[in-house]
């Protein structure tokens, strides 16, 4: 009969999570976080969203038009994770990273603070779907780039 050799698994020692890595698992974690619920409040809030920047139609076009402002957050994703993807082979992930949150939350928080349709007219629906793209980019850098 032969022995069996129990001394190799083949599986790699488990020496833990080292500080950095938990440091970068946090700071990865914290970013999708916030880019995801921004999207979440924007889908949860798109009729309120829909009076206040598309009040120049009636109600059922400023909804959809909203519904189109959340979309072309989505379908901006490929070029982000196109474009970080480059740059992040250019400057390094690490830099990638950092830029698509600044720029999640430099637009999330100017969404935040935009007049509404009352108060700046037309400019308000296209600042927004402008940030809504911003958005979307970062967003697909995020994942495609980072």
């Amino acid at each position: 009969m032969a022995a069996i050799d129990n001394t190799t698994t083949g599986s790699a020692p488990n020496h833990g999570i080292t500080k950095e890595e938990r440091k970068v698992i946090f700071a990865s974690s914290l970013g999708t976080v916030f880019e995801w619920y921004d999207f979440y409040l924007y889908g949860s809030l798109a009729a309120i969203i829909a009076k206040h920047f598309f009040a120049g139609v009636n109600e059922t076009t400023s909804f959809i038009f909203a519904l189109l402002a959340f979309a072309a957050g989505f379908a901006v994703r490929p070029f982000g994770a196109i474009v970080f993807g480059r740059l992040g082979d250019m400057i390094g992930r690490k830099h990638t990273f950092l830029i698509t949150i600044v720029i999640m939350g430099i637009s999330t928080a100017v969404v935040g603070f935009l007049p509404g349709y009352a108060t700046i007219g037309v400019a308000a629906p296209i600042i927004l779907i402008t940030l809504r793209l911003l958005q979307g980019l970062a967003l697909g850098g995020e994942y495609g780039g980072a």
